[in-house]
């Protein structure tokens, strides 16, 4: 009986074959990790799906503003600047904002022009044009001219000049006759140039032949002599240095085509292609799809498939109230219709809007030009800031050093990687609990291999004694 009870409780605890510490112990450090590791990864889980959806709403919020900005540039809302006569003078919008000081009158007096000298005619681009240095001044000031063994030549003496960084340009034309040396400054009345021989220059007589200005003995000619485009803008003279001009009229630029002394061109805006109506409903549907979203992932729900990512969180009720004030935020100081709310554009009970596209009609049958400045200054003001500015300063107040949804990020963000650092100490945790686990019934196996060693003993010596007898 004792040979028979030894053997069932060495065989209960594994005796017979030895310890299967590997599988007990997985099995004990499953159980340990198992509700630990649930409760993090459940955080992870909420925490990433909030990540995600605070990720989503500022992308749409910083989209809805730069998309409206854009908008609202674009000549197909604004009109593009038109000219009653391009073969002397177009138009066109530039990208600081929106055209102004328009309609006007423009006469073309006088284009810009730059000036040109040339050279007497030698043999070809190759032949030697003497050594030593010259002096070209530009408005820039004094540039070394040097030309030695290795670059005398009309070609070497035209790059000498390129590479000077003056501003002038050198150009070796050829013909039939030969090649001269031609060269061009920038337009204006101010860009002329010399080339000179200087006390401190060292130029050849034959080098010498190339110079131009006050004293010089040289034989280069001037075809045409520096000077500013004149125009007279609704009678105002004015003068450029270039024939392009950008600093006339507001975000307008003007091309110079053609000098017509005593002609006046009419310059204006051609009719916007999309009406403010098509514009306030792409606004409207761009603002609903936005708001569409954060309601879904701010929705509060009796269950965990009807709660938003976001339920309860407060940068989302600060973004959506920010939205709501969009509609009664002041466009304009003074008039009859100051915001959204005036011309039609309605908020909903769910924050979503809609244009009664009636009133906005009426509106502009009677203040189209109110309508346009309050919604798309000239220049934006305190007093006029315009549509695509309050978005603007939406989005900044909120996505700012310390605006709501930058510190919502950040909050999110920071559990990020807490959860992360929680997962990792856990998993050393449980490394070390495997370890002691491993050694505590490592132990255990010796005393059993102890026990079965002395119960074989004890066997032996019973078979012994019941032999005997």
């Amino acid at each position: 009986m004792v040979s028979s009870a030894g053997s069932s409780i060495i065989s209960a605890l594994g005796g017979g074959s030895g310890l299967n510490t590997t599988s007990l112990v997985a099995d004990l450090v499953s159980a340990a990790r198992g509700p630990k590791q649930t409760a993090i990864t459940d955080k992870q889980s909420l925490n990433n799906a909030r990540v995600s959806a605070m990720a989503s709403a500022i992308s749409s919020m910083s989209t809805f503003s730069t998309t409206l900005s854009t908008m609202l540039k674009d000549p197909t809302y604004t009109g593009k600047p038109a000219s009653a006569d391009p073969s002397i003078v177009s138009v066109s919008t530039l990208s600081t904002g929106k055209p102004a000081g328009l309609p006007a009158q423009i006469e073309v007096q006088q284009l810009a022009q730059a000036q040109v000298l040339k050279s007497e005619t030698l043999a070809t681009s190759g032949t030697a044009v003497g050594q030593g240095s010259l002096t070209l001044t530009t408005a820039s000031g004094a540039h070394k001219i040097t030309i030695g063994e290795g670059n005398d030549s009309l070609a070497g003496l035209a790059q000498a000049i390129n590479d000077s960084g003056a501003g002038v340009t050198a150009t070796v034309m050829s013909d039939a006759s030969g090649s001269r040396l031609v060269l061009k400054g920038a337009t204006g009345a101010d860009n002329s140039f010399t080339l000179t021989k200087e006390a401190d220059d060292t130029a050849s007589a034959d080098l010498e032949r190339f110079t131009f200005g006050s004293g010089s003995n040289g034989t280069m000619a001037s075809t045409q002599d520096a000077r500013n485009a004149i125009i007279r803008l609704d009678g105002v003279e004015m003068q450029f240095a270039t024939n392009t001009v950008k600093e006339a009229l507001p975000n307008v630029q003007i091309d110079l085509n053609k000098a017509a002394p005593g002609t006046k061109v009419a310059l204006g805006m051609d009719t916007p292609a999309t009406s403010i109506q098509d514009m306030l409903k792409d606004f409207v549907s761009g603002y609903n799809s936005m708001r569409g979203a954060l309601n879904s992932v701010s929705a509060g729900g009796q269950n965990a498939s009807a709660t938003g990512a976001l339920a309860g969180d407060s940068s989302i009720r600060e973004m959506k109230s920010r939205l709501s004030e969009l509609t009664t935020t002041e466009l304009l100081s003074d008039g009859p219709y100051k915001s959204l709310s005036d011309i039609g554009v309605k908020t909903n009970r769910d924050g979503t809007l809609t244009l009664d596209t009636d009133r906005l009609k009426a509106v502009m049958e009677t203040s189209p030009d109110i309508v346009e400045r309050m919604i798309n200054p000239a220049t934006s003001t305190d007093d006029n800031p315009g549509l695509a500015k309050i978005v603007t300063d939406v989005n900044d107040r909120l996505q700012g050093k310390d605006g709501a949804l930058t510190v919502a990020k950040a909050k999110y963000d920071a559990l990020t990687k807490s959860y992360a650092e929680q997962m990792e100490k856990l998993n050393t945790q449980m490394e070390n609990y495997e370890e002691r686990m491993t050694a505590v019934y490592a132990r255990l196996g010796t005393q059993l291999n102890t026990i079965k060693a002395t119960q074989s003993y004890m066997e032996q010596q019973i078979s012994v004694w019941t032999n005997k007898e």
